[in-house]
């Protein structure tokens, strides 16, 4: 049968964005939908994070040619600390050590999603419907065919939902997700400091939660201080001169004077992990599929390596004259994405669990295994590769090569 277009998308986020302008680029025809309209996410109260690019999710932009249009702004990250607390031992990853480039771009949210709308409005393969919703879905032969809360129908080759965490097409096709909830809440800003960054990133972990001062263009950072729902509750409310006085006790002296721009954001902090990827001719990609504390940054890079994957598979597949929708296609996704996530997810989840409290006997026991791995330089360099992206059995994109 004649399809509408190749694949349906739900959820205009990033991922959505990142993935229908991947597949586009390639010669297939997306429908992106969402039931917001996306201008409306473009301005800057929309959200106020900054997302931490890896190295190799880095080269996939660069590959995709979006690179030009998110990161004309973005901040190199020279150089990582890690301390427990205002401890002297300490972990330090240097990019000069490896010699491979920055371990990682900071980039404001507010910047990627103007700059992927840019390019999705350009794009003669992209049709956008919004706003709109999936009210329904029935997988056929060759096909699925998708029903909008309008009335309206499209078929497509596959479905594929980039909704996030609270996703309705993953419930919609009876894909359980396990959840587990920190208790956290991560609140984030931007601020100014007298003195400059350098490009380092400092990581402190304190007893409510980790504390993270991620580099921004100019005199700036971004902040994601992690407290307790009640304590984060509290401090979201603090005046503005209160807030900067608690900024700087978590912040120190380091960079001199330290004060917020205006604007914060509160976001509750959970474990999730969907059970599976893929159900008839669809599939999770991104935080619809696995949500991670953000300990580690990495949960944006996460999102970029299964579209990177999943762009991989969809277009071999195309090339041949396959189905892209057929199920062996959507399981040889999964399978490649499963373990990463999954491990990853375990990984930042040990990593909240161990830093997260003031066990005398634990607090001295990390300090100690903090400052023991910066001491023996081929792990110190392991830690470096992953953070940067670099290992493991990586897709073409995030080698930095064409699709």
């Amino acid at each position: 049968m004649k399809l509408d277009c190749d694949v349906v998308i739900s959820g205009s986020g990033v991922a959505g964005m990142t993935l229908a302008l991947g597949l586009a680029r390639q010669g297939l025809n997306c429908t992106l939908i969402d039931q917001v309209d996306l201008t409306a996410t473009l301005n800057d109260d929309f959200d106020g994070r900054s997302y931490a690019i890896s190295h190799a999710p880095y080269m996939m932009l660069e590959s995709l040619g979006l690179w030009e249009k998110i990161g004309f702004d973005a901040q190199p990250i020279n150089e990582i600390r890690v301390t427990d607390g205002f401890s002297p031992l300490f972990l330090h990853f240097d990019e000069k050590e490896l010699g491979e480039g920055p371990l990682g771009y900071m980039v404001e949210v507010r910047h990627i999603r103007k700059g992927l709308y840019d390019a999705l409005v350009a794009e003669k393969n992209i049709t956008l419907l919004m706003p709109e919703r999936i009210t329904g879905c029935e997988a056929g032969p060759g096909h699925t065919e998708v029903t909008l809360s309008s009335g309206r129908k499209l078929t497509a080759a596959l479905l594929v939902a980039a909704e996030g965490r609270r996703s309705p097409l993953r419930d919609l096709h009876g894909i359980r997700s396990r959840t587990w909830d920190y208790h956290q809440a991560g609140i984030v800003t931007t601020v100014e400091h007298e003195k400059d960054h350098q490009g380092i990133a400092h990581e402190r972990f304190f007893p409510g939660g980790p504390f993270a001062i991620l580099p921004l263009t100019g005199n700036r950072a971004s902040i994601v201080w992690t407290e307790p729902n009640d304590l984060a509750k509290t401090i979201m409310g603090l005046s503005e001169d209160a807030f900067n006085r608690e900024l700087g006790k978590k912040f120190g002296t380091f960079l001199g004077e330290v004060k917020s721009l205006g604007q914060r954001w509160s976001y509750p902090l959970t474990l999730q992990l969907a059970d599976r990827y893929t159900d008839d001719r669809f599939c999770l990609v991104g935080d619809a599929a696995h949500g991670i504390h953000p300990i580690a940054g990495q949960g944006f890079n996460l999102g970029l390596r299964d579209i990177a994957v999943l762009l991989q598979v969809i277009v071999d597949q195309a090339r041949l004259g396959g189905d892209i929708g057929a199920p062996d296609v959507l399981e040889h996704y999964a399978r490649w994405r499963r373990t990463d996530n999954a491990t990853l997810a375990l990984v930042t989840d040990g990593l909240t669990r161990l830093f997260s409290n003031d066990i005398a006997p634990v607090r001295v026991a990390r300090q100690l295994g903090l400052g023991l791995v910066n001491e023996i330089p081929p792990l110190r360099k392991f830690f470096m590769r992953h953070a940067r992206g670099t290992v493991g059995d990586l897709p073409r994109l995030l080698r930095g090569e064409s699709l």
